[in-house]
């Protein structure tokens, strides 16, 4: 066995290209209407309110489109808060607060341009991207641990639940059951085009201030 990989690696691995598949065959007018029926579950929610501080992010091609969110939110009177990566060689990223100017990131990836970073419990919500997802609220990702790392607080402060993390999919990415590492920042919600799930005792989370 190659030194530094752990068993399951190579299964994980499989996974992720396999979801990320499913995924990447939705596009044109099917993506459209996902992302539509989305945002909308998301507007029943009550997450969305004025002067909230909320991190979102701008979708890849293959990941299910966050623009109708994005607009949903700035309609609502949120302060919108953009992921951007600040140390790849440590995998380190921040939130800064997004004015609307953009720029390509490492990875190809759509950053806020300008703004000041905010800390982690400075956000109410954030939603976040997702290769795959289970029914108990574990997630994974592309790999490389960003989202995990800004958020560890939560691992290490138990019942500490600021900022609520929501993930973003498609029906399709969800999975039977997927191991978690002890490094795993579980999610409290998941939205997909056609439910909501939640976890961990905030079944009125979602609808509560």
């Amino acid at each position: 066995m190659t030194r530094g990989i752990l068993p399951g690696d190579a299964q994980r691995r499989a996974l992720r290209r396999e979801l990320r598949d499913r995924r990447r065959a939705i596009q044109g007018a099917p993506r459209r209407r996902a992302a539509q029926r989305l945002a909308r579950r998301v507007a029943a929610t009550g997450l969305l309110r004025p002067g909230r501080r909320i991190g979102l992010y701008l979708s890849s091609a293959e990941e299910i489109d966050t623009a109708p969110l994005v607009a949903l939110a700035r309609a609502r009177g949120c302060r919108i808060a953009l992921p951007r990566i600040v140390n790849q060689r440590l995998d380190r990223m921040r939130f800064h607060d997004w004015n609307g100017a953009v720029r390509r990131g490492p990875f190809n990836i759509l950053e806020p341009a300008g703004g000041h970073a905010c800390a982690a419990r400075d956000l109410d919500v954030v939603f976040l991207p997702l290769v795959g997802f289970d029914a108990q609220g574990n997630r994974i990702g592309m790999g490389r641990g960003y989202y995990d790392r800004h958020f560890a607080h939560r691992l290490r402060h138990a019942g500490y639940r600021r900022p609520l993390l929501v993930g973003l999919a498609y029906d399709v990415q969800r999975v039977p059951a997927l191991p978690r590492a002890p490094h795993d920042v579980p999610l409290d919600a998941i939205v997909t085009e056609s439910s909501i799930l939640r976890f961990h005792g905030v079944a009125t989370a979602c609808t509560t201030g």
